[in-house]
C-alpha cells in the first residue's frame, strides 16, 4: 500500500515539475527579442590575405608498442584502465561458440565435445595421440591486417 501512496506522490511531483518546466520555457520565448530583419546579407565570396601566414603543425602519431596495442584492444573505453566487463567482453564469441543450448552455462559436457571435436579435427593419423606437427596445427592463426589503400 505505501508503495502506490509513493508511487502516486512522486508521479505528482513530477507531473508539477514538468509543468513549472513548461511554463518557464514559454516565458523564456516570449521574452526573447525578435529576429533582426535588417542585417546585411553578404554578397560574393569572402577573401583574405593569407601571405606570411602559418597554421600549427599536424599532430604526429606516436608508434604503439606490442603491450599497448594489446592493452588497448581489451580498453575498449580509452580511460586507460580495463574494467572486468571490458575484459570479458573479448571472450563471449568464443563462450557462445561453446555454449550449444544457449541458457548461458557452459556445462562439463559442452566444454567436452568441443575439445573432443578439436582434438580429433586435429589428429590426422587417428592414432588418438597428436605430434608436434599435428598439434602445431591447432594454434589460431594470426588475424590478417588489411592493407592500407593509400
Amino acid at each position: 500500500m505505501n508503495r502506490f501512496v509513493l508511487g502516486a506522490f512522486g508521479a505528482l511531483v513530477f507531473v508539477g515539475i514538468g509543468l513549472f518546466w513548461l511554463q518557464g520555457r514559454a516565458e523564456v520565448e516570449e521574452a526573447a527579442p525578435p529576429p533582426s530583419v535588417t542585417e546585411a546579407v553578404p554578397t560574393g565570396l569572402p577573401s583574405a590575405d593569407i601571405a606570411g601566414l602559418q597554421g600549427p603543425a599536424p599532430p604526429e602519431a606516436s608508434e604503439l608498442n606490442q603491450e599497448q596495442r594489446r592493452f588497448f584492444r581489451y580498453d575498449r573505453n580509452r580511460d586507460l584502465r580495463i574494467s572486468r566487463e571490458e575484459m570479458l567482453s573479448t571472450r563471449t564469441k568464443a563462450f557462445r561458440d561453446l555454449d550449444v543450448d544457449g541458457n548461458n552455462l557452459l556445462t562439463f559436457e559442452e566444454w567436452a565435445v568441443a575439445t573432443v571435436t578439436r582434438f580429433e579435427s586435429a589428429d590426422a593419423d587417428g592414432d588418438r595421440s597428436l605430434t608436434q606437427q599435428e598439434f602445431a596445427a591447432t594454434a589460431p592463426k594470426p588475424a590478417s591486417t588489411p592493407r592500407c589503400n593509400c
